[in-house]
């Protein structure tokens, strides 16, 4: 007897139930959240740089370089050419504000770098008419003080504003800005005084030493005491102005703008900060009034006694 093989049955087959996947659309509103949410979390964490090459910041550096060599000439009795290389300073100093602001070329690391020269001219230039006699000891020991305090805020604030890691590259990296300087009115104020200030002494030189300009001063109706006179009156001023405008930084709060988003950080850091100049450079005007009764004031009498022996006949 033959076996019979079952022939296959033709019923379906069902495969086991695998789960539908999510579709496409479903999961793109997912994640939009997280997406819109990277933005702002890249805007917070990175700060752009800034193109810091450009005329403006040039002629900024370039007036660093003049002030060693206004010292250099200045030391070596070198007048008309000590007077010209300063006179060239204060030029580019209106000249590459005025381009920044007419192009839209300011830069953060230009408001950092356009101070920096003008107080490393005011204190190379300060220093070495201290050394040479030609500015008083306390008027010397005010312009330094001050531009050392702010100096030393300047560092605070740098290091407390720079945003995470803090590191010495990122620190002197100029195009990752952290903060901005807004100089006081008084403070342009007494820069423009200042200026004058050391331009007329390396000027008063170089009028006194030409009998062609001594004789046209006589024509005037003034002569070389008259001129000492006036300088003498114009070192109070720039004295006053230069007090009160270190002081303003310590007690105004908008003269330093610290970027960030948390208020309560920023607001602490800028105090600490006024607080700093403050007691540092309040020190220094004590220091200052301190050399004006006493060393200036003594240099000041030997000056007369000797005027007046070489008066006598």
């Amino acid at each position: 007897m033959a076996s019979t093989v079952p022939l296959p049955s033709s019923k379906p087959v069902v495969s086991p139930s695998i789960p539908t996947a999510t579709p496409i659309p479903a999961g793109k509103s997912a994640t939009k959240p997280l997406t819109a949410a990277i933005p702002s979390l890249l805007k917070k964490s990175l700060r752009p740089h800034e193109n810091i090459y450009n005329l403006p910041n040039f002629l900024t550096v370039t007036r660093l370089f003049a002030a060693p060599a206004t010292a250099y000439l200045i030391l070596h009795s070198q007048h008309t050419a000590a007077l010209a290389v300063f006179t060239y300073a204060g030029i580019t100093d209106l000249v590459d504000g005025y381009l920044a602001r007419r192009w839209k070329l300011q830069t953060v690391a230009g408001s950092v770098m356009d101070p920096m020269a003008d107080k490393a001219l005011m204190i190379v230039v300060t220093v070495t008419l201290a050394i040479k006699g030609a500015l008083p000891l306390y008027l010397a020991t005010l312009i330094l003080g001050r531009d050392g305090c702010l100096a030393l805020a300047a560092i605070y604030y740098r290091y407390a504003s720079l945003p995470s890691p803090k590191t010495f590259t990122r620190y002197w990296d100029f195009s990752l800005p952290s903060a901005e300087v807004h100089p006081t009115t008084v403070s342009k104020y007494n820069t423009f005084l200042q200026l004058v200030l050391i331009g007329s002494t390396l000027a008063l030189p170089v009028l006194t030493a030409q009998s062609h300009h001594l004789g046209i001063m006589h024509d005037l109706g003034l002569g070389g005491l008259d001129l000492h006179k006036g300088m003498m009156y114009f070192q109070w001023l720039v004295a006053g102005t230069t007090a009160w405008s270190g002081l303003s930084y310590a007690f105004l709060k908008n003269a330093v703008t610290i970027l960030g988003d948390d208020e309560a950080l920023k607001a602490k850091q800028g105090a600490r900060g006024r607080a700093i100049i403050g007691v540092v450079f309040g020190s220094v005007v004590l220091a200052s009034i301190y050399l004006a009764g006493t060393v200036d004031e003594q240099k000041q009498d030997v000056k007369a006694v000797a005027d007046d022996l070489e008066g006598r006949p």
